[in-house]
């Protein structure tokens, strides 16, 4: 009877101490529940070695982003000009269309694009390019 006595406290404890793991907040959790937009299908040739691809002046590019993105948000640059661009959505992506401005021929350029998703993370991506001259 002594033994049980003694035990009683013991098994409290560990009780308790489960219990309280159990219910701790992670706030690292709250991260991963935002999904980042996504950004694939470029459709103009990267720029890399030792290929050197050019692609021709004032191209006519698309790409998609993820459906989860808000379309009002996608901000697309290049050298740091805004670059005016259309969208055309459905329930499985935003698919992206602009064009090179003619300014830029015969330049490396660094497309740049970045969006918002629903729930408020952002994320951006770029491909480098190689303008032909005119």
């Amino acid at each position: 009877m002594n033994i049980i006595k003694m035990l009683n406290p013991i098994l409290f404890i560990v009780t308790l101490s489960f219990a309280n793991t159990a219910i701790a907040y992670d706030p690292g959790l709250t991260e991963e529940i935002c999904k980042k937009p996504q950004f694939r299908d470029f459709t103009l040739p990267v720029y890399k070695e030792p290929e050197k691809t050019e692609v021709p002046p004032e191209s006519t590019f698309t790409f998609l982003v993820s459906p989860w993105a808000k379309p009002d948000t996608i901000k697309l640059t290049a050298k740091n000009q805004i670059l005016e661009y259309t969208v055309e959505s459905n329930s499985s992506f935003h698919r992206v269309k602009a064009k090179l401005p003619a300014a830029l021929n015969g330049q490396y350029v660094r497309i740049n694009v970045s969006a918002k998703a629903e729930l408020g993370c952002t994320d951006n991506n770029g491909w480098l390019i190689k303008i032909a001259n005119k």
